[in-house]
């Protein structure tokens, strides 16, 4: 199993942050990775970047939700803009807010069990 592959199958592999096998997220930590998840379907992008500002020095695994979460919405949103100046685009382009919707949901669920989730088709922009 390759490094990438392991980071995201066991949980952390990165510096500093234990593997998931033996890293357990303290309920405050867990808490606003389900934040970041959640609001993001009311508030669009705002919730995660300010919880990423905030975090990121105190606690990796939220950074890195907020960081997937941030990268997903950037990545969808430059998608959405470019369906908006296509005539093909604007008729399919209500799929987007569905998909959105349904993938943070999802992450929600994983980040509530203390996974972490990898958000499919995404530009990673922030690393």
């Amino acid at each position: 199993m390759d490094q990438q592959q392991n980071y995201w199958e066991s949980g952390f592999q990165q510096e500093g942050v234990p593997p998931q096998s033996s890293f357990q997220p303290t309920s405050d930590e867990r808490t606003m990775a389900i934040l970041v998840h959640v609001l993001s379907i009311f508030f669009w992008i705002i919730p995660a970047l300010v919880i990423y500002i905030v975090k990121k020095d105190e606690s990796k695994w939220v950074a890195e939700h907020a960081k997937e979460n941030l990268n997903f919405q950037i990545t969808w949103t430059l998608v959405a803009i470019a369906m908006a100046i296509t005539i093909i685009g604007l008729v399919v382009i209500w799929i987007v807010p569905i998909f959105m919707t349904i993938v943070f949901i999802v992450a929600t669920i994983k980040a509530s069990e203390n996974k972490m989730y990898r958000y499919p088709a995404t530009w990673r922009l922030i690393k």
